[in-house]
């Protein structure tokens, strides 16, 4: 696979010039961006997948729905259906695709819609008879036809943007210019431990003039199910199946992980079957299923004979969490008192 992404860096020297292109067309007025009259926040990276996109935007969540009417907005990766759709009572992973699943039942206050045409969904939020006072889009840096009021950028610890290539030799969806786009950078999954001279030897490394911030991934000390739950530490000790079907998977093994365990990878975002699921039971025997949080929105639909579990994680900060949390607030502030 590394010998095959090399041998097409022509390629990606191609699709480098197309991207940069079409951002020029962007950033001269030619190709039209719309903007909207209520706080609008891009959550995105310039990498393809695995940056912890979901954990910020639960990160956005909490810090906004406090005070505030927040819609999310993403294209929903893999789902059945088409156009736009806002979640219900009737929704479910496959109509709304994985993560705007679960963020719809982990926070069933907030509307939580799906749209490939980000322009056209933010305009049905609108109509809605709640209408939101602030949208958080997913995924959505890249979606130059929408012109957000701010923009969150994310790249993670070991692999940043800047050391970086451009598909298909390496991961970048856009040349490491596009960063110049971001109102904020966040290095995610840093190590909890990181010290400061590590986190400057990252600034002077991305040159950026953004205000910059670093967090890590936080796992909870209990798994849950729809009915119990049971505490890491005394499930560290038990025989288990560990099942992940999400970008990077690593850190959910070893935090959980012991000798006797058994482990299924799937890819991210993977759509399981029930083949999938009776080699699930079939390997875990008596033992219990446990999977990360948006894959036990998928495997939920599903009717197995084991206990299945999953593992909640969610985003902290290292230093300055209170910065950015101002920062966020001042624009949202700032948009609508200018409306």
């Amino acid at each position: 696979m590394i010998f095959l992404r090399k041998i097409l860096f022509p390629l990606a020297i191609l699709y480098g010039w197309i991207t940069q292109l079409r951002n020029f067309l962007y950033d001269k007025g030619i190709l039209k961006s719309f903007a909207f009259d209520i706080p609008v926040i891009a959550v995105g990276n310039l990498s393809v997948g695995g940056t912890g996109k979901t954990p910020q935007i639960e990160y956005l969540i909490r810090l906004l729905s406090k005070e505030n009417s927040v819609a999310t907005l993403s294209r929903g990766y893999k789902r059945e259906s088409k156009g736009f759709l806002l979640a219900n009572e009737l929704s479910s992973a496959a109509s709304l695709g994985d993560e705007p699943y679960q963020m719809h039942l982990k926070f069933p206050d907030v509307q939580v819609a799906v749209d490939a045409d980000r322009k056209n969904g933010i305009e049905q939020l609108l109509t809605q008879k709640i209408k939101p006072q602030i949208i958080v889009l997913d995924d959505a840096f890249q979606h130059r036809r929408v012109r957000a009021g701010f923009y969150i950028l994310l790249t993670t610890f070991d692999e940043l943007y800047v050391d970086d290539y451009m598909l298909p030799t390496g991961n970048l969806r856009e040349s490491s210019s596009g960063a110049r786009r971001a109102d904020i950078i966040i290095v995610t999954k840093c190590p909890a431990t990181i010290s400061e001279a590590d986190r400057k030897k990252v600034k002077d490394k991305l040159k950026t003039n953004a205000p910059l911030f670093f967090s890590t991934v936080s796992y909870d000390d209990s798994v849950y199910s729809l009915a119990s739950s049971l505490k890491v530490d005394e499930l560290r000790s038990m025989s288990k199946l560990l099942v992940a079907g999400i970008a990077k998977p690593k850190p959910f093994f070893a935090y959980l992980q012991n000798d006797s365990d058994e482990i299924m990878v799937f890819p991210d975002h993977h759509q399981f079957t029930e083949s999938d699921v009776a080699s699930m039971v079939k390997s875990a025997g008596n033992n219990p299923i446990i999977t990360t949080e948006k894959d036990f929105v998928r495997l939920r639909e599903h009717q197995l004979s084991s206990p299945l579990f999953y593992l909640p994680i969610k985003t902290t900060l290292i230093a300055d969490g209170d910065q950015l949390d101002q920062i966020i607030l001042n624009y949202v502030g700032k948009s609508t008192r200018n409306r």
